[in-house]
């Protein structure tokens, strides 16, 4: 299965070490997360890869190169002109991700995750499967019984988010996402009609309506987001123990 990693975004909260280089690039326990993304993915049996670039796109390549892809099939899908969000920046990676299911990664997400099993929990007719922890949040994505995605709610501001008239989001369970989802395909002609950039949230609330998109809840998940100096040394922390 073909790989999209997201490694656009400027990376402002990690500031001032991006200032000078990508967040991709930034290291944990002395390996670039980029670095550590790829390897797990790789030996997980994933490939061939698709990066997307922005902030310092020229570093994210020199250090591919100078690494040799890290033994993968490798291609990047620059935003010159900006990152196009989550949902754009999947639309722009279209023709490098061809047809069938591939995984989206964020760069900053790192996990005991097993991908094998995530594999295992895909759902082939389904528009896509999320990764989901039980993380108490201000924003989660609700799902019925069967797992099915039905909409989302802000908890500290009351706004609901839901595809389905009549929506009542207490009826539901509520799971935070975490940035690693499976998807078809079948989502690029239904990208066409939104505008250059978007949240792939956004689209899948929209999509939900007349298309399958479940959920899955790994047991045991330890995952650190690494958007703050905070979490960087927390992840620092654990990974040079």
């Amino acid at each position: 299965m073909k790989a999209l990693i997201f490694a656009a975004g400027l990376g402002t909260r990690l500031r001032p070490i991006t200032d000078s280089i990508p967040k991709a690039l930034v290291p944990v326990g002395g390996v670039p997360m980029l670095q550590r993304v790829i390897c797990k993915l790789r030996d997980a049996g994933l490939g061939p890869f698709v990066v997307n670039t922005h902030h310092f796109a020229e570093k994210i390549a020199s250090f591919l190169e100078e690494n040799g892809n890290f033994g993968t099939e490798l291609s990047l899908s620059p935003e010159p002109d900006g990152p196009l969000e989550t949902g754009g920046g999947i639309r722009r990676a279209a023709p490098l991700l061809g047809k069938g299911r591939f995984l989206v990664h964020n760069v900053d997400i790192l996990s005991n995750l097993d991908i094998q099993w995530l594999l295992s929990k895909d759902r082939p007719g389904s528009l896509a499967t999320l990764v989901l922890t039980e993380t108490e949040a201000d924003r989660y994505l609700l799902f019925d019984e069967g797992m099915r995605l039905v909409g989302w709610t802000n908890v500290r501001t009351g706004e609901v988010k839901s595809p389905f008239h009549d929506f009542e989001p207490g009826k539901y369970r509520r799971y935070s996402f975490c940035g690693i989802h499976i998807i078809s395909s079948e989502v690029f002609p239904m990208m066409e009609a939104w505008p250059e950039k978007f949240s792939i949230i956004d689209f899948y609330l929209k999509a939900a309506a007349t298309h399958p998109i479940y959920g899955v809840v790994a047991a045991d998940l330890k995952l650190i987001d690494i958007g703050s100096p905070e979490k960087l040394a927390e992840a620092d922390a654990l990974f040079l123990k």
